[in-house]
C-alpha cells in the first residue's frame, strides 16, 4: 500500500478537527469558519478541500463509520475464526463500541437521513458495509464449524439491532451499565450457539 497523498493527509485533519468542534459547540453551530480558526489557518484552506459545510458533514459520516469498521478488525494474529468471532462481539458490547465516537455528534449526524436523501443513501451504504464485516466473521465461523446457525445475514440484522438498541436506550442513562452490556452480550453468543464462560477460558458450540 502506498504512502498517503497530503491531499488525503490535510482531508483528515479537517475532519478531525470538524468533529472536534461539533463535539464541543455541536453539530449545527460548527462552521467551517470555527475549524480554521482551530487548525489556525485560513478559511479558504478549508474550502479548498471542502467546499461547503455539507460536504465536510459527508465526509465526517465516512469518518464515524471507518472508526467503528476498528471493531471488526481483531489482532492479525488471531486467526481461529471461532476466537475472532467472538472478540468481535466483545468489542461491540463493550465501552470501546461507545467511545470511538461522541454520542451527540453521532445522533447529530444520524438525524440528517430524515433531511437529506444524499446523505440518507451515503449513510445506508455504510452501515450496510459494517453489517457485512459482521456477517463475514459469521459465515466463516460456520464455515470452520464453530457456530451452527440456518441464516448468517439474519443473525447479523439480529446481532446489529439488539447493539443499536442498547447503545441508543443506555445512552440516556449516566451509569457504566457494564452489567446490562453483559446481558446483552450474553444473548448474542446463546443465539449463535456459544456458551463462553467470563474470561472466555472455555468455549462450547451446543
Amino acid at each position: 500500500m502506498g504512502r498517503k497523498s497530503i491531499k488525503e493527509i490535510r482531508r483528515k485533519e479537517i475532519v478531525t478537527a470538524f468533529y472536534q468542534v461539533a463535539k464541543k459547540e455541536g453539530l449545527e453551530n460548527a462552521s467551517i469558519a470555527k475549524v480554521a480558526k482551530k487548525m489556525e489557518i485560513n478559511p479558504s484552506l478549508v474550502m479548498h478541500y471542502f467546499n461547503t459545510k455539507e460536504d465536510l458533514i459527508y465526509e465526517l459520516i465516512n469518518f464515524i463509520l471507518e472508526s467503528y469498521g476498528n471493531i471488526y478488525k481483531p489482532k492479525k494474529s488471531i486467526t481461529d475464526p471461532k476466537e475472532r468471532l467472538i472478540l468481535i462481539i466483545d468489542n461491540l458490547f463493550s465501552r470501546k463500541w461507545n467511545t470511538l465516537f461522541d454520542d451527540g455528534v453521532f445522533f447529530s449526524c444520524f438525524a440528517l437521513v430524515f433531511r437529506s436523501k444524499k446523505i440518507k443513501a451515503h449513510y445506508k451504504a455504510l452501515h450496510d458495509s459494517l453489517r457485512g464485516m459482521l456477517a463475514d466473521a459469521l459465515k466463516e465461523a460456520k464455515e470452520h464449524g464453530a457456530i451452527n446457525i440456518p441464516d448468517v445475514a439474519a443473525a447479523s440484522d439480529m446481532i446489529f439491532i439488539l447493539v443499536e438498541g442498547a447503545y441508543y436506550y443506555l445512552s440516556l442513562s449516566d451509569d457504566n451499565n457494564e452489567d446490562k452490556l453483559a446481558i446483552y452480550k450474553k444473548e448474542v453468543f446463546m443465539r449463535l450457539g456459544l456458551t463462553v464462560d467470563a474470561n472466555h477460558k472455555e468455549i462450547v458450540t451446543s
